[in-house]
């Protein structure tokens, strides 16, 4: 389905129980809403309805040019502009990577719309702004970054050979299958810069603006995380005043929602019980 919002369309995939409590899943990058189809169904027979978002620069209709156009701000008003058009004044709301930072900020600009949060992978942005800030090895994780805000030269490189450099990034989501739905939309005009728009727009300062989560929050973490490490993960819990619970997962890469989409459902299941 799509959503019109903010003079943008984008591309939704719904599924489950017509009238059973809104869950907003918001992905990373370099997916699509896809990397939830394998968490899905286990939430639906728990009786949720799941609205799966291809956010700003991943839907074709939602791709603006300008870099400041993928800045916090407008990517948190548009988890909320689409839940305004799909009539939900409040949602159950996920996100990986990428979609973890809108999700917290989500949570924490407008809790009202927010009734139980699950983040994955990466934690709240004012713990991520500290551990970039402070840790040496976080800073040591995240040095990636460097090339993906280099226009031109972070494209060219991913893309280079089949898009050889994006497939290895993502090796660990899966088979070759698996990593070409991830890779294979990325390689349409325009598409990776939008998405590399998101770092190129990211400001430590609005990371670490973000205030406190008051709502019902899991974080889930995996400890063989590449990009994100336990000084991140651990400084999360400082920055939520609501219920909080911390579920690491052992021996599980960054790609949670690909690895272990079971164990991932289920702390979200859990989650939205947790309010009854």
């Amino acid at each position: 389905m799509h959503i019109d919002a903010r003079g943008l369309r984008f591309d939704v995939i719904a599924g489950g129980p017509e009238h059973g409590e809104p869950v907003l899943l918001l992905h990373g990058f370099p997916q699509h809403a896809g990397e939830w189809n394998d968490v899905t169904p286990t939430l639906h027979v728990a009786g949720l309805r799941t609205y799966a978002v291809d956010q700003r620069g991943y839907s074709p209709g939602a791709r603006p040019a300008a870099v400041e156009a993928y800045r916090l701000a407008e990517l948190v008003a548009d988890a909320a502009a689409v839940l305004d058009a799909l009539g939900v004044d409040s949602a159950h709301v996920v996100g990986h990577d990428w979609g973890a930072v809108v999700a917290w900020a989500l949570a924490a600009g407008h809790p009202e719309r927010v009734r139980t949060l699950t983040a994955v992978s990466v934690p709240h942005p004012a713990a991520m702004a500290y551990a970039l800030a402070e840790d040496s090895q976080q800073k040591a994780r995240s040095a990636y970054m460097v090339l993906f805000r280099r226009p031109g030269v972070a494209e060219k490189t991913l893309l280079a050979l089949g898009a050889r450099g994006l497939r290895r990034m993502l090796r660990g989501v899966g088979d070759a299958a698996r990593v070409s739905a991830y890779a294979e939309p990325m390689r349409e005009p325009g598409a990776l810069t939008a998405a590399l728009n998101w770092y190129r727009a990211m400001s430590r300062a609005d990371l670490a603006a973000t205030g406190p989560v008051t709502v019902p929050t899991t974080f889930v973490w995996s400890d063989r995380d590449v990009a994100i490490g336990r000084t991140a993960a651990e400084a999360c819990a400082g920055h939520v005043r609501g219920d909080y619970r911390f579920v690491e997962l052992a021996g599980v890469s960054h790609w949670i929602p690909d690895e272990v989409p079971t164990r991932l459902a289920e702390a979200i299941v859990a989650r939205v019980r947790s309010v009854g």
